[in-house]
């Protein structure tokens, strides 16, 4: 949503720059000013998906950035992303995009 034009508006861009930090549904909900059952429902009626899922799929496309646009090895992007380490990515990565990281990197980088 536009700035202003949703009560979660200011939420996103605050999310994606904080993404590599540990984000929880409650700092999500604190930041909204609202609690976390009610984030969840207006989360959920805006983009179809909970403030987790949507995290999670926010964090593969940033690692999906770093690794077509950088040269950052795998552990550096997995703490970019809020992966944490190389394993956690690698497995969620797998999951999301069907492919490793590495393989991913291939493909996609120029």
């Amino acid at each position: 949503p536009a700035p202003g034009g949703h009560p979660l508006s200011d939420l996103f861009p605050w999310v994606l720059e904080r993404l590599d930090q540990p984000l929880t549904v409650e700092d999500l909900a604190r930041r909204a000013r609202m609690s976390s059952r009610h984030l969840t429902r207006h989360f959920k009626h805006l983009t179809g998906t909970t403030p987790l899922q949507w995290l999670h799929a926010q964090r593969i496309r940033h690692a999906q950035e770093l690794l077509e646009t950088t040269d950052a090895g795998v552990d550096t992007v997995a703490a970019a992303a809020g992966m944490g380490t190389a394993t956690t990515l690698r497995r969620h990565f797998q999951r999301s995009v069907g492919v490793p990281p590495d393989t991913y990197r291939r493909t996609f980088r120029p």
